[in-house]
């Protein structure tokens, strides 16, 4: 999703770029080198444009967002992924460029033909990929006047300036590497994300940028990718919105030089998904602590349900309300606001009998109303930390799930009150 948060907050400020902590260094891919620049989309001396270059025979996979009003370069892209294989990522942050109808279009177009001049190879190869603000025509003469500085300085190593290069209203550059075994050798994989509102996901996540250098059958990468998606970055939500431009995209370059992995339940092609899944995770996870004002994580756990789709009925409901999103900022613990939340889901039958409703490991809820145990003092405890755990039992069934949340902040209001402006 162009990330959406559509938000650029003006220039950032440099310092340390890397989220990841000594225990988990950031790796480059071999076969990926990256380029952020300065091309002042919308905002003078700032790195606002990002290439990103794979090998030869490199397979991609991707999702996108299903939000009908998708941004020009998300259906340029889907259409030159089914075309040929990329060879090039073309990021540019501070316009969406989504809202801009048949002219958007051509602008993206004549932002990959220029690159493709540049390198030597089809516009086709060339995915464009933009996050910013929607409804503005993309300055493509300020993009592409900076992409030969950006072809100049491709390096290995430049994941950590690409990953605050795509960023708009996040605080933060999102990075993280993981290590695996392929027969018998180490492989990498290392991912960038932004995004910190319009934070709802329906397909992929803000925007995320994904890399191993291990070879993969494209209908195992293709799969891997959508099944790490399902249980991180489709399972956060910040605001409730759904951006026009998101995008999920996952490169496998190769280089490691292994046979291409096929068999999803191979000792290594588990040991890749694992690493994926666990990557998309921590992603997602930044992604909701960087949410737009945001002070609290919310960890959202709903269980005993019939089967997933009403666990998430349930879930999404909790983390979409103002009310309680408000009253996690306030760390007020007025459970009676997650009870409303779960009544008004639309569970057909719910007997109201059989819930159990937790803040943390503190029982509020059973039996239709407040636990007799429960008291004032145990439920602001539970609320008064930077991470709320939130639990609802249903007493219907088997299945569970689990969404990541965060409050609703005075900041979060001001920053897209003044997003424009």
């Amino acid at each position: 999703m162009e990330q959406a948060r559509q938000g650029d907050s003006g220039p950032h400020p440099e310092g340390e770029i890397r989220l990841i902590d000594e225990a988990n260094p950031f790796h480059p891919v071999p076969g990926v080198r990256l380029a952020a620049v300065a091309a002042g989309i919308r905002y003078p001396n700032r790195q606002d444009l990002c290439l990103l270059e794979l090998a030869p025979g490199t397979r991609c996979a991707a999702v996108f967002t299903r939000n009908a009003f998708c941004a020009a370069p998300v259906i340029l892209a889907r259409r030159n992924l089914a075309a040929a294989p990329p060879r090039f990522w073309l990021i540019n942050s501070g316009n969406a460029n989504a809202g801009t109808g048949p002219l958007g279009l051509r602008a993206a177009e004549s932002c990959c033909a220029t690159l493709a001049r540049l390198a030597g190879c089809q516009a086709e190869e060339v995915l464009p990929f933009s996050t910013g603000v929607i409804g503005e025509s993309l300055p493509v003469d300020r993009l592409v006047a900076a992409l030969p500085q950006a072809w100049a300085e491709l390096a290995a190593e430049a994941w950590p300036r690409a990953a605050r290069a795509i960023m708009t209203t996040d605080t933060r550059p999102k990075l993280v590497s993981r290590r695996f075994a392929v027969g018998g050798r180490e492989a990498v994989i290392t991912g960038m994300a932004k995004g910190a509102g319009m934070i709802r996901p329906d397909m992929a996540t803000m925007l995320a940028f994904l890399a191993t250098d291990a070879a993969l059958d494209q209908g195992l990468l293709q799969a891997s990718l959508a099944e790490a998606v399902a249980t991180s970055f489709n399972a956060i939500t910040v605001d409730g919105d759904t951006s026009t431009n998101d995008a999920c995209v996952l490169a496998a370059t190769g280089t490691l030089g292994n046979t291409p992995l096929v068999d999803a339940d191979s000792p290594d092609a588990r040991a890749f998904r694992q690493a994926l899944t666990e990557l998309c995770e921590e992603l997602a996870t930044a992604i909701v602590r960087d949410g737009e004002g945001a002070t609290k994580l919310v960890t959202l756990v709903v269980e005993e349900a019939l089967d997933e789709p009403e666990a998430r009925r349930v879930a999404d409901t909790i983390a979409h309300s103002p009310l309680v999103k408000t009253a996690l900022f306030a760390s007020d613990p007025n459970w009676g606001r997650i009870l409303a939340a779960v009544g008004r889901a639309g569970l057909p039958g719910l007997d109201i009998d059989r819930v159990r409703i937790w803040l943390g490991d503190t029982l509020i809820v059973r039996d239709g109303g407040r636990d007799p145990g429960y008291t004032e003092q145990a439920g602001r405890a539970a609320m008064a930390g930077a991470e709320i755990g939130i639990r609802v039992a249903l007493g219907r069934g088997q299945a569970r799930t689990r969404v990541l949340t965060c409050d609703l902040s005075y900041d979060y209001v001001k920053i897209n009150a003044e997003y424009r402006t």
